[in-house]
């Protein structure tokens, strides 16, 4: 099968896609899936990078990817809930070798990760849904964000930004968020209540006394001072330090660090808020599965200025 691989860490230069790359073996729990899109994350290139290599004990030829969309063509022997032919997409767990991801042309996923697309989904929209839209979920659930409640979502035109928002108004909550002016009014037709250019104002000149805020570009600090005592603060993309950790408890904040687990069910919940016109996906570009196609996908991701997902096709539409 096709897949694009690094044999080291290091820059975008380092993704090449190959032609002869051994397929997956499914699991009795599993099932195969060729793959028609997957989507461009920041952990894929920060994991590319290197950056992340001491929570993985991974050989080389790796192949990254964490978003999968397409049809089933083999079913593991447990397998029920599915058939050959059925369209699906997944967030599929990290494979603890490195050796399969999802910028391949086959990947075998667990079953409990998988979900049925919408018949209204394009392949590319299934894949750019995943990892960004169940992140959003579980951290605003991990928030407690209900009816009532003021949520900060920073970078609101980001992957898991774009969907966060638009659950939170779903649950009823009043939603801040940081956007360039370039896309102050992008945020703004997702449902954004009140938007913070982050070029021109700092968040606490603007909002004070929220629930919550989930952090996805590790401005922890200012996060913690929007925050009302007893608000919580989430972020994806930092790791809290000891001394933020300390001055939350002593202001009865409470400060986590969130990692999404993958999960079916919730892609389910995902897949219906759309089926309902309730949920947009947005995607910022499409390339070819290419090696320069996968390296440029890459580049647009680390450029921060993607407005939505970057998808790989590998069948266009």
């Amino acid at each position: 099968m096709k897949a694009a691989i690094i044999n080291q860490f290091g820059s975008s230069d380092e993704l090449m896609v190959v032609d002869n790359y051994d397929e997956p073996i499914i699991s009795d729990n599993e099932v195969l899936i060729e793959t028609f899109a997957t989507s461009v994350n920041p952990i894929d290139y920060k994991v590319r990078e290197g950056a992340l290599r001491g929570m993985f004990n991974w050989t080389f030829p790796v192949v990254l990817g964490w978003d999968i969309a397409g049809i089933i063509t083999e079913v593991g022997a447990n397998v029920t809930e599915f058939s050959v032919g059925d369209r699906v997409f997944a967030r599929p767990d990290m494979d603890a070798t490195g050796k399969f991801g999802s910028y391949a042309t086959f990947m075998a996923v667990n079953v409990d990760k998988v979900a049925a697309m919408p018949d209204n989904m394009t392949f590319a929209e299934a894949a750019a849904l995943p990892l960004a839209g169940e992140t959003a979920l579980q951290m605003l659930r991990e928030l407690r964000v209900t009816d009532g409640s003021k949520v900060l979502v920073q970078a609101g035109a980001g992957g898991v930004g774009i969907v966060a928002i638009q659950l939170a108004k779903l649950m009823g909550a009043t939603v801040a968020t940081t956007a360039s002016h370039a896309n102050a009014e992008f945020v703004r037709e997702l449902g954004a209540d009140i938007v913070i250019d982050y070029h021109e104002r700092a968040i606490t000149d603007v909002i004070s006394n929220y629930d919550a805020v989930l952090d996805s570009v590790g401005d922890i600090d200012a996060g913690l001072d929007v925050l009302a005592p007893g608000g919580r603060l989430v972020t994806i993309s930092a790791k809290p330090t000891d001394e933020q950790l300390s001055n939350a408890e002593k202001a009865n904040k409470t400060l986590t660090a969130g990692w999404l687990q993958p999960s079916g069910k919730d892609l389910e919940e995902l897949a219906a808020y759309y089926q309902n016109d309730q949920l947009k996906i947005v995607i910022d570009s499409k390339f070819p599965f290419t090696t320069e196609g996968v390296r440029s996908a890459h580049e647009r991701v680390e450029s921060h200025h993607a407005r939505g997902k970057v998808v790989i096709e590998m069948k266009p539409e």
